[in-house]
């Protein structure tokens, strides 16, 4: 039997208007969570000032979303993060030792020329598996 895909809601991130994507999809096991940005609330406020305090935002609104779905940051496999400057991988990885232990999620860094306003510095994409982490 296929298993059916479920979309989860975290109180603490916001949902664009239907019709736009959803920020957090289940099906079985496997968790999908849009590309996140430091976006806030309101849709409009970016938070962070630099690479690192946007890449904690972020991870933040990823473990609200993941927790919503029944799943953890440790059952995160794969991340795709897109930076508009590939100088800030630092402060981006030093933001995810905070939120991981174990094995980290594979993961790949990507430079692209722009992301939905010059405030966003980057926009991380995650996929997990509730419960793979024991």
């Amino acid at each position: 039997m296929a298993s059916r895909k479920v979309r989860h809601v975290s109180p603490h991130v916001a949902e664009y208007p239907p019709g736009h994507w959803s920020n957090c999809l289940r099906v079985g096991d496997a968790v999908y969570v849009s590309g996140m940005t430091s976006r806030a609330n309101d849709l409009v406020t970016i938070q962070g000032d630099n690479a690192y305090e946007q890449a904690r935002v972020i991870f933040t609104k990823i473990r609200h979303c993941l927790e919503a779905a029944g799943a953890k940051m440790d059952d995160v496999v794969k991340m795709v993060i897109y930076v508009t400057d590939m100088k800030d991988n630092k402060e981006i990885w030093r933001a995810r030792k905070e939120f991981f232990t174990g094995d980290f999620p594979t993961s790949t860094l990507v430079q692209v020329a722009a992301l939905g306003t010059p405030q966003i510095l980057l926009e991380i994409d995650t996929i997990a598996h509730a419960g793979c982490s024991g």
